[in-house]
């Protein structure tokens, strides 16, 4: 266990273990305590004095009820003593730890109380109970968010301990810790990319599932990007290390999840602050329970009936099963979202997300693919001398649509084009086998008053045009396509609460009025630049009664992820600003996870729900019985221990869950 033993777990943060050598006590701003004491609830020694305080409490009832052995009835209370050392020593001194610290009621104060007055009305196998179980609850609990925590890094630790560096001639290998930038490292097949960088080889492919959850493999060309924790599949790499270490994009995520546990839920600040106050006023209670009967009985009261009363009254209201189950359902919420491929950075945003409903989302990369590609080709003349004619002169050009054409006709061998020009916002022009060949936009074929069909005007996406020795030879349409599951993205949200769908983008209006009505968007502006983005935002952000979320792809979307109430990055890898800025991270590139996000919030809340009902119901019910002394301490530890049982166990559900 590292030193950073959770506070959110505030009353029942400390938890009783075995190996306390380690004791390191630390004081949290909010009066919180932490305490590590060094031991991992997976390894056996915890549970020893638990089982040791078990095998003595059965042998001492045996004694008790079934062998009545004389001489046991002599040592009977040293013997229940001795029982109660193992799990009582560890709790006792977390009281004076907190009497230190002037914190008088805590769980420990009650549970010590409790006992230790058993143990003067000489109940001792109830004394010695009541601290076992609350002992067992302490490690169960552990145990659970200990699992969790495992879960969330097993998911995301995929970082290797080795990088092999180039130096003095030779590739040895290195602690990816201990290298330099600008560095060239060597990533053999099977291995997985120590550190963030720029390729070197021709090509590689990489399996990206640790980074993205997407199982097929992705191609990564000279020059691009590779980061740390792809797989590298089918051939020895050569990369140039860009960033250091603890800066790689898997470092930051990891960090990121890892304090995802620090940002608290409403519902756990509020039992953390129900708890100070709650803790003291059942300690007067159980005081009252004790005075107010001597007041009003005189003659006939028994002061050891009231005084047992007033203990079981104590051991049944320990708030523990609250204070337990509230974060370890937001742990559980945490790990099933990573799970799926999405990083809440705290579990505020995992609460916030259940009442989402507006979701303004950017248009390429978010819901579309970002790229160009060739839709349709609608030529007068020969389709590959059409094609020729405009792949020899757009082959140079670096225009994504360009790119889009060139890699459209997958052309092997390229006609020459002689005297290209570029005609300013328009297009290009030039000879191809003596033919003069114009490719551009319209204004180009009407700079050149060149004849062509009007009902062009009319076609919202991009196209580029073809002119042949002064004669219109057809048009390319170049589209950006939808993504797959965008039009289910926007049908799940709005089944999941979300009232209201808005698109942004840069694009033409017309493109994004055609993607808004393939995808049944309500709301959608064109031609925005990036301030104009931040502007419509603050204009829905107005309306009080909204919960926005601004869904990018994370590149130049840094200012509106800020201003939303939940920032979410889609497919945010390689994008630095954005995982620094988003609230939450989609690591993968479908929108149809945001929908994803939200069940997981309310299956999240649910649970939390259920937990805090269950606790007070039974508390309720027992401390009722308690008082009118129907409830013995038997049933009061069920109360204290046994539902804190059933809390863990429903909380830990959340990370079997489908979702």
């Amino acid at each position: 266990m590292s030193h950073s033993h959770h506070s959110e777990d505030s009353c029942c943060s400390s938890k009783v273990q075995a190996n306390h050598k380690s004791h390191v006590h630390s004081h949290d701003d909010d009066g919180d305590h932490d305490h590590d004491h060094g031991g991992d609830p997976g390894v056996f020694s915890a549970y020893i004095p638990a089982l040791v305080t078990l095998v003595m409490l059965l042998l001492g009832i045996g004694f008790d009820n079934w062998f009545k052995v004389p001489a046991f009835q002599v040592i009977r209370p040293y013997w229940y003593i001795v029982a109660y050392l193992p799990v009582g020593i560890p709790v006792l001194r977390e009281v004076w730890e907190t009497f230190k610290a002037r914190d008088f009621f805590t769980e420990f104060s009650l549970m010590s109380i409790a006992t230790i007055g058993a143990f003067c009305i000489g109940e001792y196998p109830e004394g010695v109970t009541v601290m076992l179980f609350y002992t067992i609850g302490e490690l169960f609990q552990m145990a659970a968010v200990n699992r969790a925590k495992r879960n969330i890094k097993a998911l995301l630790d995929v970082r290797t301990d080795i990088a092999h560096v180039f130096r003095n001639g030779k590739y040895e290998p290195l602690n990816p810790e201990q290298v330099e930038i600008g560095e060239m490292i060597q990533v053999k097949v099977g291995e997985k990319v120590p550190l963030d960088g720029e390729m070197l080889s021709e090509k590689g492919s990489f399996n990206t599932a640790a980074l993205t959850g997407e199982s097929r493999p992705k191609t990564i060309k000279k020059g691009a990007a590779v980061l740390a924790g792809m797989l590298n599949l089918d051939q020895v790499i050569e990369i140039k290390v860009n960033k250091l270490f603890a800066d790689s994009a898997l470092s930051r995520i990891l960090e990121m999840v890892q304090n995802a546990t620090a940002r608290k839920a409403k519902t756990e600040l509020f039992i953390r602050k129900f708890a100070k106050v709650y803790t003291p006023l059942v300690f007067f209670l159980a005081l009252a329970l004790i005075i107010i009967p001597f007041l009003i009985l005189r003659e006939s009261y028994d002061f050891q009936t009231w005084l047992y009363r007033a203990l079981v009254f104590l051991v049944i209201s320990c708030p523990c099963a609250l204070v337990i189950s509230i974060p370890l359902g937001y742990f559980g919420g945490i790990g099933a979202a990573s799970a799926n491929g999405i990083l809440f950075k705290g579990s505020n945003f995992l609460d916030l997300i259940t009442k989402l409903n507006t979701v303004v989302m950017d248009k390429t990369g978010t819901l579309t693919k970002g790229v160009f590609k060739v839709q349709k080709i609608v030529s007068s003349i020969d389709e590959k001398d059409f094609l020729n004619y405009l792949v020899a002169l757009e082959h140079k050009s670096t225009h994504p649509i360009a790119r889009a054409i060139v890699e459209y006709a997958n052309q092997t061998t390229i006609q020459p084009a002689e005297n290209i020009s570029e005609v300013a916002g328009m297009g290009l022009k030039g000879a191809v086998n003596h033919k003069e060949v114009l490719a551009g936009n319209i204004r180009l074929l009407e700079k050149f008053n060149i004849g062509f069909d009007l009902s062009l005007k009319d076609i919202a996406e991009s196209i580029v045009v073809v002119a042949v020795n002064q004669q219109y030879a057809g048009y390319v349409l170049i589209a950006d396509e939808v993504k797959e599951d965008s039009a289910q993205a926007i049908k799940a949200l709005h089944e999941n609460g979300v009232t209201q769908v808005v698109m942004l983008s840069g694009d033409k209006t017309s493109i994004v009025k055609k993607v808004a009505q393939q995808l049944g968007i309500d709301t959608y502006y064109g031609d925005l630049l990036p301030e104009d983005k931040v502007a419509k935002l603050e204009a829905i952000k107005k309306d009080q009664s909204k919960v926005v979320a601004f869904v990018g792809d994370g590149i130049n979307d840094t200012p509106v992820l800020a201003i939303s109430d939940i920032g979410i990055a889609m497919g945010a890898m390689g994008s630095d600003a954005a995982i620094e800025t988003a609230d939450v991270v989609i690591q993968t590139d479908q929108p149809s996870k945001i929908a994803t996000a939200i069940k997981i919030g309310k299956a999240t809340k649910q649970v939390v729900i259920q937990n805090i009902v269950l606790a007070f119901a039974v508390k309720a019910l027992v401390l009722i019985l308690g008082a009118g002394g129907l409830a013995t301490m038997w049933e009061a530890v069920f109360a204290d221990v046994g539902v804190a049982l059933l809390a863990i166990l429903n909380a830990v559900r959340i990370q079997k869950m489908k979702f």
